[in-house]
């Protein structure tokens, strides 16, 4: 029984971890970008399509990261089957998260186009 209770703890540990790091993602997200000062030498192209790539590279990241830690899991190189496990969800839901996004955006921009004008 302390078996369970153990994983249940160390599971409830994880998804809070992986909770606190979509809230710092989500805060990161909503920043807004710097000003370019007098001193850049060319305008920083910080808008919303350059955050919204620099997303979709980090959530590739992880999916890969996940994918390299259960491939070392399968080849029988690592025998952290707990952290591949969370490395795997936490990318399924950072996916899941963007894919929201994407769809948000998209019914936006299809309103805007549907605007009588």
């Amino acid at each position: 029984m302390p078996v369970t209770q153990f994983s249940s703890s160390h599971m409830a540990a994880a998804i809070d971890a992986v909770q606190a790091r979509i809230v710092e993602d989500a805060v990161s997200l909503r920043q807004t970008p710097p000003q370019p000062s007098a001193n850049d030498q060319a305008p920083r192209a910080d808008g919303f399509a350059s955050l919204f790539e620099r997303a979709v590279h980090h959530v590739d990241a992880q999916d890969r990261a996940a994918a390299e830690k259960m491939a070392a899991v399968d080849a029988g190189q690592s025998d952290d089957l707990v952290g591949a496990m969370l490395a795997s969800q936490q990318a399924s839901l950072s996916f899941s998260m963007l894919m929201q996004t994407r769809n948000k955006i998209v019914g936006a921009m299809e309103d805007l186009i549907k605007l009588p004008l």
